[in-house]
């Protein structure tokens, strides 16, 4: 068994996908072993960038797969953290497939502890404050 990398992978078929990989050899033949692999699409509108992702094979509950080299075009280490980690969160929450992008940063959200701006915190803490003073 080879050493795990994460991978850009563009297929014979034309599909690109990203996943955590390992090399292999089966009966003298290098295979790849994709470990949960997806497809991530950008999409860009005016409010930002966006991060589509799914899984590559939708319909089955398995986490491994085997490649033949002969089905591969290209294979790339992405040492890209933004992807790496927009992977692992999809890992590990598959639920939660769509990330908005703005200016290379994922906007927080109440699912990250995001509750309010500091503009509208303060003004609640300024009418609470007012309200005691009053009492």
């Amino acid at each position: 068994m080879g050493e795990e990398f994460y991978a850009i992978i563009k297929l014979v078929s034309g599909e690109e996908i990203f996943s955590l990989v390992i090399s292999d050899e089966v009966n003298d033949e290098t295979v790849i072993v994709l470990q949960s692999p997806v497809i991530i699409n950008m999409f860009t509108s005016h409010e930002g960038s966006y991060l589509k992702v799914k899984p590559w094979v939708e319909l089955s509950d398995e986490d491994f797969f085997i490649i033949k080299m002969d089905k591969i075009i290209y294979i790339t280490e992405s040492k890209d953290q933004k992807l790496i980690n927009v992977y692992n969160d999809y890992i590990s929450n598959p639920d939660e497939i769509d990330m908005k992008i703005s200016n290379n940063r994922i906007k927080p959200d109440s699912s990250m502890g995001y509750i309010s701006s500091v503009k509208d915190a303060r003004k609640r803490l300024e009418d609470i404050f007012k309200g005691l003073k009053e009492s």
